[in-house]
């Protein structure tokens, strides 16, 4: 997928919401306790109700990896099914892998041959050629780590060394390893203050921005401070929307609390001049 043809969706569905499937065994209704796959079953209920108001799943692997063979085939049944029916929806594997390039390479076989997904969040700590193998894969993407939105991202980020921070360390470096179309970057919402510093660094890539919702990042402020002339984000929810509700009814809820956020988007675009 070109960045163009995301670019299109965002237009098309007036969002750029991106739904985290961080689809806790624990916290998902008790009902579908009694489905063969209660996993796969709240994501579908999910995805069926969202999938207009969405240009992105992003499904976190801990959630699936935790389950062990189990959660592995809830992931690759989560993946088809989004596939099959809403083929025109970027996938993200929340893997945040990184390793020597042997490994990279059967990380991204993984990824975007076996499961097929259109992205995957890497570590840039190891350097080049831990990224470089994801980077083979024509049309697909490396989300790289750039600037996160938890606490502890203070404890290395933000270090300073000749007037560069090691987040824009980061961006500068990794751009010359790929293109804006095949690169992305994470940069959390809690930190949208940072965007303008990002985007004198990277104006044209996507960004993935987790932390609006649940942890408190500001649309507004990540929209205003992020957005390009292709839009250029790709903003996460999670919590706020999957587990909006708990009963019979969640997936309406879901649906309830994704509108909200689309709606939001939607002016935040016109604003833009978008659409």
């Amino acid at each position: 997928m070109t960045s163009r043809e995301i670019f299109e969706q965002i237009k098309k569905k007036q969002s750029f919401l991106c739904v985290g499937l961080d689809s806790d065994v624990n916290k998902i209704p008790r009902f579908l306790y009694d489905t063969t796959d209660p996993v796969f079953a709240f994501n579908k209920e999910i995805i069926d109700a969202t999938h207009d108001l969405t240009v992105a799943y992003k499904p976190n692997l801990a959630f699936y990896e935790s389950m062990g063979v189990s959660g592995w085939n809830t992931l690759e049944k989560t993946v088809n099914y989004i596939r099959y029916n809403y083929p025109d929806i970027f996938i993200i594997a929340d893997a945040k892998r990184g390793d020597i390039g042997n490994t990279s390479n059967l990380y991204a076989k993984a990824f975007f041959d076996a499961m097929d997904f259109d992205a995957v969040t890497v570590a840039p700590y190891m350097g080049e050629d831990s990224v470089k193998p994801f980077l083979t894969y024509v049309g697909k993407y490396v989300i790289l780590l750039a600037l996160t939105s938890n606490k502890g991202a203070s404890d290395f980020q933000y270090v300073k060394e000749n007037d560069e921070r090691l987040f824009e360390k980061v961006i500068n470096t990794s751009k010359d390893w790929g293109t804006e179309e095949n690169m992305m970057y994470v940069v959390g919402a809690t930190r949208a203050e940072m965007l303008q510093d990002i985007r004198k660094i990277a104006p044209k890539h996507f960004l993935l921005v987790p932390g609006v919702g649940a942890q408190g990042g500001s649309l507004a402020e990540v929209a205003r401070n992020g957005m390009n002339e292709q839009c250029g984000l790709l903003v996460n929810s999670s919590r706020g929307i999957i587990f909006a509700g708990d009963g019979e009814d969640f997936a309406q809820k879901a649906r309830a609390a994704a509108t909200e956020v689309q709606q939001e988007m939607a002016s935040l675009l016109k604003e833009g001049s978008l659409l």
